[in-house]
């Protein structure tokens, strides 16, 4: 899945469209430190009063916000052996999916649910809840947003949505009854499903090309380069994921040890600008496919337009095989650099704390005046400090 795949699915996740329909509804509460489903109900979405229905819209559009490689990754299912097949996550969603009764779908939801709590006690209480429903998208692009014509080309699909939310308990506090007409303490202790915040979630199947994809699941973290590795494993039977951050540092890594780990700011500023025109001319494609990666071929390249005119194959390959142990590992440009126009690097001194983004390091030398290390910020305005205008000083000369 791209990010416009995700995106158009995501904004479906609204009521009163028929995009987007949602037949069943399943939740297990899970006590913490428990290995057990402590309760489990189930019941046809429609018989949710409205407020119920639209407190979950949003929870399940949470669930797919964030970005690829950072919040979200398609994770490629494990291959099924005689020894795993019917405990295969991909057997249960797949056979969930289409399953002809709701009582049949619920089982195999029930099944993957135990996989989450077997050998893993979670530090607080848990409600996991699982949607089944069926998407339908259209296939030609129009330039106003519709709903479906008799005319439309559309792509219908069904899916199965699994969010994962900790509960709240109330805080203390004073309260005015009505009825009675007096002050008193809040004694209601129920636990509030936190469903502003889930902490993790998955979506199947993916869908590519307009059709989908039961090869893999897509798979929600509940918080940006941080997922749940044995989650993924053990109850998805995923194969393993690079987040945005791995790819990153890789990257990083795999640049000092051509460039000597020494670079200037010019230097790394046109490194950065030169792998996001990759991503810009990736997102100008009307129908793109995969993200554009980087490989050797790829960082030989972009350092030598970035003026490095001494890196060479060999110094590339070289430093692939020390860092990943394969020269044909790829990172994805996005990852690289995620965010070009916002301030994203960290500049960390004794003095002062400054972030740039990655466009305007070209405004920021290191320099050397007087015997000691300077940062130099060229600006076009006069600085200001707590409502004074800073006079400039003539003392690099």
């Amino acid at each position: 899945m791209n990010k416009n795949d995700i995106a158009d699915i995501r904004k479906r996740f609204k009521l009163d469209t028929d995009l987007l329909t949602i037949t069943d509804i399943y939740h297990v509460y899970i006590r913490q430190e428990s290995s057990e489903i402590y309760h489990e109900e189930s019941q046809a979405f429609a018989l949710l009063d409205r407020e119920q229905q639209e407190l979950f819209m949003t929870n399940f559009k949470k669930v797919l916000g964030g970005k690829l490689g950072m919040k979200l990754f398609e994770v490629k299912f494990e291959r099924q052996n005689e020894e795993n097949t019917e405990d295969h996550a991909q057997k249960i969603l797949y056979e969930g999916l289409h399953a002809e009764e709701a009582e049949e779908w619920k089982e195999e939801m029930q099944h993957l649910a135990l996989k989450m709590v077997k050998d893993v006690q979670y530090e607080k209480d848990l409600v996991v809840t699982f949607i089944r429903g069926n998407y339908f998208k259209k296939t030609k692009r129009n330039s106003e947003e519709t709903e479906i014509d008799m005319r439309d080309e559309v792509f219908t699909t069904p899916f199965i949505l699994c969010s994962m939310n900790h509960t709240d308990l109330p805080k203390r506090s004073i309260v005015f009854d009505f009825q009675e007409r007096e002050f008193k303490s809040n004694t209601m202790l129920d636990p509030i499903i936190n469903l502003a915040s889930p902490i993790g979630g998955f979506l199947f199947p993916c869908f590519t090309d307009n059709s989908a994809d039961v090869n893999h699941v897509l798979y929600a973290a509940g918080k940006a380069n941080k997922p749940d590795y044995a989650f993924i494993e053990h109850v998805l039977n995923g194969e393993e994921v690079v987040t945005a951050a791995d790819d990153k540092a890789v990257f990083e890594e795999i640049v000092k040890q051509v460039v000597g780990g020494e670079v200037d700011t010019e230097t790394l500023g046109n490194v950065y600008e030169a792998i996001y025109r990759l991503t810009v001319a990736d997102e100008e494609e009307e129908e793109p496919e995969e993200p554009p990666a980087i490989d050797a071929k790829q960082i030989e390249r972009v350092l030598k337009m970035s003026g490095v005119d001494y890196v060479n194959t060999e110094s590339v390959e070289t430093a692939f095989q020390t860092i990943v142990d394969d020269t044909s590992y790829e990172m994805k440009a996005s990852h690289i650099v995620p965010s070009y126009t916002s301030k994203s690097i960290k500049i960390e001194t004794k003095v002062a704390n400054i972030s740039i983004s990655p466009q305007d390091l070209k405004y920021v030398k290191q320099v050397n005046y007087d015997g000691k290390q300077c940062i130099l910020i060229e600006v076009e305005e006069d600085t200001i400090i707590e409502g004074f205008k800073v006079i400039s000083e003539d003392l690099l000369t």
